[in-house]
């Protein structure tokens, strides 16, 4: 069966995260995804995080497979003229420059809708093109602090903490492949283009809103609680054997049936008839308590053999995974989430694979492209260059 994007053409000037994962999940969905790079160096995320010059950073190769790449310089009046062809022949255009960069070149939406009134033009940006910190720069952290994600992670009584796991920038990613999937539909029915903005604060704010829940209620700032639920939810990280960094077993129990069934579990059956354990009131009062005698019982077993006597008895649990782990879980490898394949620079690399299944219309992942592999195909394919005209381009460092 065709992929589901099949003939969904984009032309990718995103670099480094939040604008090339919103790409790397449209490839997966099986759009073809050009990716245009510098000639001298190309995404940013290719060397700047790379810990070996010359060798593409695992950055960069985890945030750009199935894609293509091309180079092309947009400061050369030949690159322009190259690029304004190019917009002729895709369907959409995603970039996540600073403000304004697109337009000094006159390229921007402006200029290309000329071109190309089909065309879906993606811009993705910290702040947005508008408001009072559109011209503001910003990465991954500073859209989590903006956007509330920061000032509700960690304990009370201590200083807000970054999450680690980077939703501000590929957290936008993921929203802007919804938009550009949204505008590419209508377009469908309509036959017009559109510009297509995502900030990574509106991004990161939408993550938060249930986050914000004390605060519609209070009025006041919700308050930080650890891995413990601010709500009647009685929930928290438990200790396991053999007690390394990251032996821990979460549990979250959201019904008195599974608080019976870990009682049973962990051979206390009695704690269900305890007073201080029988009610959601009772167990939210004497959490300490609780938490006390669960960890008794976790601090036996390892994270792993935890989590299967919990959650084969309808506990809602799980081990907490280190990075390292993830890339050789068991399940993750069976649902091809993490994936290993054949590099030409690095050799074998492991990296997570599509989050989305789709049962008729899977896509192989693929690697990463390296600078300016599909020079030749796309322009011959697509704008009919010869190798001559390329060589010439490349000696004039358009290309």
């Amino acid at each position: 069966m065709d992929k589901a994007l099949d003939g969904l053409r984009i032309l990718d000037l995103t670099q480094y995260e939040a604008g090339t994962s919103c790409t790397e999940l449209l490839a997966w969905l099986g759009a073809d995804v050009i990716k245009l790079e510098p000639p001298n160096g190309g995404d940013q995320g290719r060397w700047r995080l790379s810990e070996t010059p010359g060798l593409d950073s695992h950055y960069f190769i985890a945030l750009n497979a199935n894609k293509r790449s091309i180079t092309l310089n947009l400061k050369h009046a030949r690159g322009r003229a190259i690029f304004l062809e190019l917009i002729k022949e895709v369907d959409v255009l995603a970039e996540n420059f600073s403000l304004g960069t697109l337009e000094t070149l006159e390229l921007g939406y402006e200029y290309l809708r000329r071109t190309n009134p089909r065309l879906i033009y993606l811009t993705v940006k910290g702040f947005g093109t508008y408001g009072p910190y559109s011209k503001y720069k910003s990465f991954d952290p500073i859209a989590q602090a903006m956007g509330g994600a920061i000032s509700v992670t960690g304990y009370s009584g201590m200083a807000p903490v970054r999450p680690a796991i980077t939703v501000g920038d590929t957290g936008t990613g993921i929203h802007a492949a919804c938009a550009v999937l949204a505008a590419y539909i209508q377009r469908e029915r309509t036959g017009q283009g559109q510009k297509v903005e995502v900030s990574m604060q509106d991004a990161v704010m939408n993550f938060a809103r249930v986050a914000m829940v004390p605060t519609y209620l209070t009025g006041k700032p919700a308050q930080r609680h650890g891995n413990r639920y601010w709500h009647s939810i009685s929930a928290d990280l438990f200790k396991c054997a053999p007690g390394g960094d990251n032996d821990y077993v979460f549990i979250l129990c959201a019904s008195d049936e599974m608080w019976e069934a870990l009682f049973e579990v962990i051979e206390r059956p009695e704690l269900g008839g305890d007073e201080r354990f029988a009610t959601v009131a009772a167990r939210k009062a004497n959490f300490d308590a609780l938490a006390e005698i669960i960890t008794a019982w976790t601090s036996r077993h390892t994270k792993h053999e935890a989590m299967r006597m919990l959650a084969e008895r309808g506990v809602p649990c799980g081990a907490v995974l280190a990075t390292d782990e993830l890339l050789t879980d068991p399940h993750l490898r069976e649902r091809e989430m993490v994936v290993t394949l054949e590099h030409p620079a690095r050799g074998t690399v492991t990296i997570p694979g599509c989050p989305v299944k789709l049962e008729r219309s899977s896509v192989p992942i693929s690697r990463a492209p390296l600078l300016g592999e599909h020079n030749q195909e796309v322009y011959r394919d697509l704008l009919g260059l010869g190798a001559d005209e390329l060589a010439h381009l490349a000696r004039e460092s358009v290309i």
